[in-house]
Protein backbone atom coordinates (compact mmCIF):
# COMPACT_ATOMS: atom_id res chain seq x y z
CA UNK A 1 0.00 0.00 0.00
CA UNK A 2 0.99 3.48 -0.55
CA UNK A 3 0.84 4.94 2.73
CA UNK A 4 1.35 8.48 0.88
CA UNK A 5 -2.44 8.13 -0.52
CA UNK A 6 -4.02 7.68 2.69
CA UNK A 7 -6.19 10.43 4.33
CA UNK A 8 -5.92 10.25 8.38
CA UNK A 9 -9.68 11.37 8.05
CA UNK A 10 -10.55 8.30 5.75
CA UNK A 11 -9.31 6.40 8.89
CA UNK A 12 -11.38 7.95 10.88
CA UNK A 13 -14.21 7.30 8.69
CA UNK A 14 -13.35 3.90 8.60
CA UNK A 15 -13.13 3.66 12.37
CA UNK A 16 -16.50 5.31 12.93
CA UNK A 17 -18.41 2.54 9.94
CA UNK A 18 -16.65 -0.46 11.79
CA UNK A 19 -17.86 0.85 15.07
CA UNK A 20 -21.45 1.72 13.59
CA UNK A 21 -21.38 -0.53 10.63
CA UNK A 22 -24.11 1.28 9.41
CA UNK A 23 -23.49 4.18 6.66
CA UNK A 24 -26.19 6.85 8.25
CA UNK A 25 -25.40 6.32 11.81
CA UNK A 26 -21.86 6.68 10.82
CA UNK A 27 -22.41 9.84 9.10
CA UNK A 28 -23.99 11.04 12.05
CA UNK A 29 -21.03 10.34 14.78
CA UNK A 30 -18.87 12.19 12.30
CA UNK A 31 -20.99 15.16 11.55
CA UNK A 32 -20.66 14.20 7.92
CA UNK A 33 -23.61 13.85 5.08
CA UNK A 34 -24.04 10.45 3.78
CA UNK A 35 -23.41 10.79 0.68
CA UNK A 36 -19.40 12.45 1.62
CA UNK A 37 -19.42 9.18 4.38
CA UNK A 38 -20.05 6.63 1.53
CA UNK A 39 -17.93 8.50 -0.96
CA UNK A 40 -14.93 8.06 1.57
CA UNK A 41 -15.80 4.10 1.99
CA UNK A 42 -15.32 4.17 -1.62
CA UNK A 43 -12.09 5.29 -1.27
CA UNK A 44 -11.06 3.39 1.26
CA UNK A 45 -12.12 0.09 -0.81
CA UNK A 46 -9.91 1.52 -3.14
CA UNK A 47 -7.25 1.70 -0.30
CA UNK A 48 -7.46 -1.50 1.01
CA UNK A 49 -8.61 -3.50 -1.97
CA UNK A 50 -11.05 -5.00 -0.41
CA UNK A 51 -15.10 -3.96 0.18
CA UNK A 52 -14.48 -3.71 4.06
CA UNK A 53 -18.08 -3.48 4.27
CA UNK A 54 -21.03 -5.69 2.77
CA UNK A 55 -24.75 -4.67 2.85
CA UNK A 56 -26.59 -6.64 5.39
CA UNK A 57 -30.20 -7.00 6.23
CA UNK A 58 -29.52 -4.39 8.94
CA UNK A 59 -26.81 -1.97 8.46
CA UNK A 60 -23.52 -3.47 6.51
CA UNK A 61 -21.43 -6.65 8.00
CA UNK A 62 -17.53 -6.22 8.17
CA UNK A 63 -15.22 -8.66 6.07
CA UNK A 64 -12.48 -10.51 7.41
CA UNK A 65 -10.45 -7.81 6.52
CA UNK A 66 -12.26 -4.89 8.26
CA UNK A 67 -12.19 -6.89 11.18
CA UNK A 68 -8.51 -7.38 11.00
CA UNK A 69 -8.10 -3.73 10.91
CA UNK A 70 -10.02 -2.72 13.58
CA UNK A 71 -8.12 -3.03 16.86
CA UNK A 72 -4.74 -1.67 15.19
CA UNK A 73 -6.69 1.11 13.45
CA UNK A 74 -8.23 1.97 16.89
CA UNK A 75 -4.73 2.02 19.41
CA UNK A 76 -3.12 4.27 16.37
CA UNK A 77 -6.24 6.81 16.20
CA UNK A 78 -5.88 6.42 19.97
CA UNK A 79 -2.41 6.96 20.48
CA UNK A 80 -3.11 10.31 17.95
CA UNK A 81 -5.55 11.93 19.70
CA UNK A 82 -3.57 11.49 23.03
CA UNK A 83 -0.76 12.67 21.67
CA UNK A 84 -3.05 15.98 20.45
CA UNK A 85 -4.97 16.22 23.68
CA UNK A 86 -1.70 15.77 25.50
CA UNK A 87 -0.41 18.83 23.35
CA UNK A 88 -3.23 21.33 24.08
CA UNK A 89 -4.37 20.13 27.78
CA UNK A 90 -1.90 19.59 30.61
CA UNK A 91 -3.05 17.71 33.39
CA UNK A 92 0.43 18.27 36.05
CA UNK A 93 -0.81 15.62 38.49
CA UNK A 94 -1.54 12.96 36.28
CA UNK A 95 0.52 14.19 33.26
CA UNK A 96 4.30 12.36 32.23
CA UNK A 97 6.98 14.79 30.59
CA UNK A 98 10.74 14.56 30.42
CA UNK A 99 12.18 18.22 30.14
CA UNK A 100 15.66 18.81 29.61
CA UNK A 101 17.36 21.85 30.89
CA UNK A 102 20.74 23.51 30.28
CA UNK A 103 21.98 25.66 32.95
CA UNK A 104 25.03 26.42 35.39
CA UNK A 105 25.89 24.67 38.56
CA UNK A 106 25.30 28.02 40.26
CA UNK A 107 21.80 28.03 38.39
CA UNK A 108 21.52 24.43 39.84
CA UNK A 109 21.99 25.02 43.29
CA UNK A 110 20.61 28.31 43.80
CA UNK A 111 17.28 27.69 41.84
CA UNK A 112 16.54 23.95 40.37
CA UNK A 113 17.07 22.64 43.34
CA UNK A 114 14.15 24.03 44.98
CA UNK A 115 11.82 23.77 41.55
CA UNK A 116 12.83 19.94 41.70
CA UNK A 117 11.37 19.90 45.24
CA UNK A 118 8.61 21.59 44.40
CA UNK A 119 7.72 19.94 41.41
CA UNK A 120 7.98 16.13 42.64
CA UNK A 121 4.59 17.44 44.76
CA UNK A 122 2.85 18.56 41.89
CA UNK A 123 3.72 17.08 39.09
CA UNK A 124 5.19 13.42 39.91
CA UNK A 125 5.03 12.39 36.23
CA UNK A 126 7.33 14.86 35.28
CA UNK A 127 11.13 14.32 35.06
CA UNK A 128 13.91 17.18 34.87
CA UNK A 129 16.96 15.87 32.74
CA UNK A 130 19.79 18.59 33.62
CA UNK A 131 21.90 19.28 30.69
CA UNK A 132 25.52 21.25 30.77
CA UNK A 133 24.85 24.57 29.58
CA UNK A 134 26.91 24.97 26.25
CA UNK A 135 25.85 28.77 25.07
CA UNK A 136 27.39 28.41 21.59
CA UNK A 137 25.51 25.64 20.70
CA UNK A 138 22.53 25.76 22.66
CA UNK A 139 20.40 27.48 20.07
CA UNK A 140 21.42 24.19 17.47
CA UNK A 141 20.10 22.14 20.71
CA UNK A 142 17.10 23.81 21.32
CA UNK A 143 16.73 23.56 17.32
CA UNK A 144 17.16 19.67 17.48
CA UNK A 145 15.09 19.42 20.37
CA UNK A 146 18.48 18.11 22.58
CA UNK A 147 17.49 21.24 25.09
CA UNK A 148 14.22 22.03 25.71
CA UNK A 149 14.73 24.84 27.94
CA UNK A 150 17.84 26.90 29.53
CA UNK A 151 17.91 29.07 32.98
CA UNK A 152 21.05 30.97 32.56
CA UNK A 153 22.28 34.66 32.99
CA UNK A 154 20.49 36.90 30.38
CA UNK A 155 23.45 38.98 28.99
CA UNK A 156 25.17 37.08 26.06
CA UNK A 157 22.03 34.41 25.14
CA UNK A 158 21.02 33.87 22.19
CA UNK A 159 18.97 36.84 20.80
CA UNK A 160 16.79 34.22 18.76
CA UNK A 161 15.42 32.15 21.66
CA UNK A 162 12.09 33.66 23.52
CA UNK A 163 12.73 34.59 26.89
CA UNK A 164 11.33 35.76 30.30
CA UNK A 165 13.17 37.02 33.32
CA UNK A 166 13.01 34.94 36.41
CA UNK A 167 15.21 37.01 39.00
CA UNK A 168 18.14 39.36 39.65
CA UNK A 169 21.05 38.30 41.29
CA UNK A 170 23.85 40.40 43.60
CA UNK A 171 26.95 39.17 44.79
CA UNK A 172 27.71 38.87 48.87
CA UNK A 173 31.21 38.48 50.65
CA UNK A 174 31.25 35.35 52.34
CA UNK A 175 33.98 34.27 54.98
CA UNK A 176 33.32 31.73 58.40
CA UNK A 177 31.60 32.71 61.18
CA UNK A 178 34.39 34.14 63.61
CA UNK A 179 36.67 35.05 60.92
CA UNK A 180 39.12 37.45 62.70
CA UNK A 181 38.74 40.18 60.00
CA UNK A 182 35.01 40.05 58.13
CA UNK A 183 32.91 42.72 59.78
CA UNK A 184 29.89 44.78 57.88
CA UNK A 185 32.11 47.91 58.06
CA UNK A 186 34.81 46.70 55.64
CA UNK A 187 37.00 49.33 53.96
CA UNK A 188 38.37 48.82 50.35
CA UNK A 189 42.04 48.57 51.76
CA UNK A 190 40.95 45.63 54.21
CA UNK A 191 38.70 44.05 51.73
CA UNK A 192 41.80 44.18 49.52
CA UNK A 193 43.97 42.90 51.85
CA UNK A 194 41.25 39.81 53.04
CA UNK A 195 42.43 35.88 51.38
CA UNK A 196 39.97 35.95 48.68
CA UNK A 197 38.65 33.39 46.82
CA UNK A 198 37.95 33.67 43.13
CA UNK A 199 35.73 31.80 40.57
CA UNK A 200 37.06 31.74 36.95
CA UNK A 201 34.70 29.81 34.89
CA UNK A 202 36.95 29.28 31.90
CA UNK A 203 39.16 28.07 34.74
CA UNK A 204 42.38 29.59 35.92
CA UNK A 205 41.94 33.14 35.91
CA UNK A 206 42.72 35.58 38.84
CA UNK A 207 41.49 38.70 37.78
CA UNK A 208 37.96 39.77 37.94
CA UNK A 209 36.08 42.93 37.19
CA UNK A 210 36.07 43.58 41.16
CA UNK A 211 39.74 43.51 40.33
CA UNK A 212 39.88 45.70 37.19
CA UNK A 213 37.52 48.08 39.83
CA UNK A 214 40.78 47.81 42.29
CA UNK A 215 43.29 49.02 39.91
CA UNK A 216 42.03 51.70 38.47
CA UNK A 217 41.66 53.03 42.32
CA UNK A 218 45.68 52.16 42.81
CA UNK A 219 44.75 48.90 44.84
CA UNK A 220 44.81 45.33 44.15
CA UNK A 221 43.50 42.22 45.85
CA UNK A 222 45.68 39.64 47.51
CA UNK A 223 43.60 36.11 45.69
CA UNK A 224 45.02 32.93 46.68
CA UNK A 225 42.90 30.50 44.84
CA UNK A 226 41.36 30.46 41.64
CA UNK A 227 38.24 28.05 41.25
CA UNK A 228 36.15 26.95 38.17
CA UNK A 229 32.97 26.85 39.98
CA UNK A 230 30.87 28.62 42.43
CA UNK A 231 29.79 25.56 44.54
CA UNK A 232 33.23 24.50 46.52
CA UNK A 233 33.60 28.07 47.97
CA UNK A 234 31.29 28.32 50.63
CA UNK A 235 32.65 25.18 51.70
CA UNK A 236 36.11 25.91 51.39
CA UNK A 237 35.96 29.50 52.86
CA UNK A 238 33.66 28.14 55.70
CA UNK A 239 37.19 26.04 56.53
CA UNK A 240 39.48 28.71 55.96
CA UNK A 241 40.47 32.36 56.86
CA UNK A 242 39.73 33.08 53.28
CA UNK A 243 36.64 34.96 51.75
CA UNK A 244 34.76 35.03 48.53
CA UNK A 245 32.82 37.11 46.58
CA UNK A 246 29.52 35.08 45.51
CA UNK A 247 25.65 34.99 44.25
CA UNK A 248 24.00 35.42 47.16
CA UNK A 249 21.35 32.92 46.64
CA UNK A 250 24.58 30.15 47.34
CA UNK A 251 24.63 30.82 50.75
CA UNK A 252 21.24 30.34 51.84
CA UNK A 253 21.02 27.77 54.66
CA UNK A 254 24.37 28.16 55.49
CA UNK A 255 23.99 30.84 58.58
CA UNK A 256 25.47 28.11 61.06
CA UNK A 257 28.84 27.86 58.88
CA UNK A 258 29.16 31.62 57.27
CA UNK A 259 28.56 35.16 57.84
CA UNK A 260 28.46 36.98 54.66
CA UNK A 261 28.09 40.70 54.54
CA UNK A 262 28.00 43.53 51.77
CA UNK A 263 30.93 44.37 49.78
CA UNK A 264 32.76 47.74 50.32
CA UNK A 265 32.78 48.22 46.97
CA UNK A 266 30.04 48.38 43.93
CA UNK A 267 29.85 44.57 42.34
CA UNK A 268 27.78 44.12 38.89
CA UNK A 269 25.12 41.68 39.10
CA UNK A 270 23.45 39.51 36.68
CA UNK A 271 20.14 39.06 35.56
CA UNK A 272 18.97 35.05 35.48
CA UNK A 273 15.96 34.49 32.76
CA UNK A 274 14.71 31.96 30.93
CA UNK A 275 14.89 30.86 26.97
CA UNK A 276 13.25 28.44 25.21
CA UNK A 277 12.94 27.86 21.09
CA UNK A 278 9.58 28.10 19.21
CA UNK A 279 9.52 25.26 18.70
CA UNK A 280 7.77 24.35 22.25
CA UNK A 281 6.44 27.75 22.61
CA UNK A 282 2.71 26.06 22.00
CA UNK A 283 3.49 22.84 23.98
CA UNK A 284 0.75 23.27 26.95
CA UNK A 285 3.12 20.72 29.03
CA UNK A 286 6.48 22.29 28.52
CA UNK A 287 4.69 25.95 29.07
CA UNK A 288 3.01 24.47 31.98
CA UNK A 289 6.52 24.09 33.10
CA UNK A 290 7.75 27.73 32.59
CA UNK A 291 5.02 29.15 34.67
CA UNK A 292 5.60 26.63 37.38
CA UNK A 293 9.29 27.54 37.05
CA UNK A 294 8.79 31.09 37.10
CA UNK A 295 6.35 31.00 39.88
CA UNK A 296 8.85 29.10 42.04
CA UNK A 297 11.73 31.77 41.14
CA UNK A 298 9.32 34.54 42.20
CA UNK A 299 8.31 33.16 45.51
CA UNK A 300 12.13 32.66 46.41
CA UNK A 301 12.76 35.98 45.23
CA UNK A 302 10.32 37.78 47.29
CA UNK A 303 11.27 35.58 50.21
CA UNK A 304 15.09 36.72 50.20
CA UNK A 305 14.09 40.05 49.64
CA UNK A 306 12.68 40.36 52.68
CA UNK A 307 16.00 40.58 54.92
CA UNK A 308 19.02 42.56 53.69
CA UNK A 309 22.88 40.75 53.67
CA UNK A 310 24.45 40.92 56.72
CA UNK A 311 21.44 41.14 59.26
CA UNK A 312 20.80 38.16 61.72
CA UNK A 313 17.90 36.84 60.13
CA UNK A 314 20.02 37.11 57.03
CA UNK A 315 22.56 34.92 58.10
CA UNK A 316 20.24 32.89 59.66
CA UNK A 317 17.86 32.55 56.94
CA UNK A 318 16.80 28.70 56.50
CA UNK A 319 18.76 26.94 58.83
Amino acid sequence: MDTRRLDLNLLVTLEALLIEQNVTRAAARLHLSQPAVSAQLGRLRAVFNDPLLIPAQRGMTPTAKALELLVPLRQALDQVRVAVTTHLNFEPATASLTVSIACTDYVQAALIKHIVVAMRREAPGVRIALRILDVPQLELQMTHGEVDLAVINMNGAPPALRSQHLYDEGYVLIGRRGHPSLRTDLSVDEFAQLEHVVVSLRGGGFSTSVDNALVARGQRRNVVLSASSFLPVPELVAQSDCVALVPSRLVEGRGEQLLWVDPPLPVEGFAIGMFWHERSDGHAGFRWVREFIALVADSRASMLNRVEPGSTESNSLAR
